[in-house]
């Protein structure tokens, strides 16, 4: 009898320490939550003194690199894959070098990048940023984070850990100024993996005295409060939609989370079913003067994102069009394309848009 409760102590002992454990790494993650602050100015770096022209074609990219993760035979926990990290410190070396390649090899007179990692867990501390830098030497750029997180300890045998990440904007141009916009966000625990998410307004002097106003997003992705997504187009939308009416032109790119077709599984044929993440973009929120522009819907067109649930295998994983352009009605696009690059170095294909902006 008394060994058997020497073993019941043991065993209450080594749950109290348990519980103990959990309850402080619970009081730790409430604790150590903020969101960064809004209206948040971001210092430009390696500015340059050329302005924009009226008149004048520009290319510009999006790609959002998936914090150097996403070979073809990833996948990742949170969509239903096994994956919480990159495979190894070389391989997200190899995979921004390669995304980056394939933006060096388009020459852009704007680069966007989502999924910019500068120190996390996921990407072994690899600072992404420093590397686009290295591969872009001659271009203006900012950079605003996205994501301060804490350690998030789960999966538990490989934690998805720490991670400080963020949008980059490259530009030819002189960038006279740049804010962060915070959006809204869920405020369920779901907030603790669906980034603080954010946009950044990059202003770019224009000949004619007006400015254009370059917008990088990253909008949400995992919520399941679906009135956030329409929240943050919303809000969006108004500020692009004021930016147009004082005479300015707007670009907007990133990656929106949402399917820009509205119905990606049919144009692709998918044989998995949609992913609740690929929601129809709201095409009918956007303010006057502003609209979505896409590629043609073609037998040859290219998918922007592929599901990670499972390795890429070309014809089997869902696929869809998440990241695209909206513009102002002075902008004009002579041009859109999404850049099949095989999903190699991320889960998601770039995309290039030439435009020009117009003198009335």
């Amino acid at each position: 009898m008394k060994k058997k409760r020497v073993i019941l102590k043991s065993i209450l002992a080594v749950l109290g320490v348990f519980i103990l454990v959990v309850l402080g790494y619970v009081i730790y993650v409430f604790a150590s939550y903020h969101r960064i602050e809004d209206h948040l100015a971001v210092e430009p770096e390696n500015n340059v003194d050329a302005v924009a022209q009226t008149q004048t074609p520009y290319k510009i990219t999006t790609f959002n690199i998936g914090f150097g993760a996403y070979s073809t035979d990833y996948s990742f926990f949170m969509d239903g894959g096994s994956e919480s990290r990159a495979f190894s410190k070389d391989a997200v070396i190899e995979n921004t070098d390669g995304a980056a390649g394939w933006i060096k090899e388009l020459d852009p007179d704007f680069a966007f990048f989502q999924e910019v990692d500068l120190d996390a867990t996921r990407s072994y501390h690899v600072n992404q940023y420093e590397m686009l830098k290295e591969w872009f030497p001659d271009m203006a750029v900012d950079f605003a984070l996205n994501f301060d997180s804490a350690y998030l300890f789960y999966p538990i045998l490989e934690p998805h850990g720490k991670s400080v990440a963020g949008l980059a904007t490259f530009s030819r141009y002189r960038i006279e100024s740049a804010m962060r916009r915070s959006l809204p966000i869920d405020t369920s625990p779901m907030k603790f993996v669906d980034l603080d998410r954010c946009y950044v307004v990059s202003r770019i002097p224009v000949e004619n005295g007006r400015e254009l106003c370059l917008y990088n997003i990253h909008l949400s992705a995992y919520t399941k409060d679906g009135t956030i997504r329409e929240d943050q187009i919303r809000m969006l939308s108004g500020d692009m939609q004021q930016e147009y009416e004082k005479g300015n032109y707007v670009v907007c790119a990133g990656d929106f989370n949402q399917d820009l077709y509205g119905n990606s599984a049919e144009i692709f044929q998918s044989k998995q079913e949609t992913p609740g993440w690929a929601e129809a973009f709201p095409k009918e929120m956007l303010g006057e003067g502003l609209r979505l522009e896409l590629p043609e819907i073609t037998e040859d067109l290219v998918p922007t994102c592929r599901n990670a649930d499972r390795p890429y295998v070309k014809g089997e994983n869902f696929v869809t069009v998440l990241d695209g352009f909206i513009l102002s009605d002075n902008v004009t696009c002579t041009a859109v394309e999404n850049i099949d690059a095989g999903f190699r170095y991320s889960d998601h294909n770039p995309v290039l848009l030439t435009f020009q902006l117009e003198e009335k």
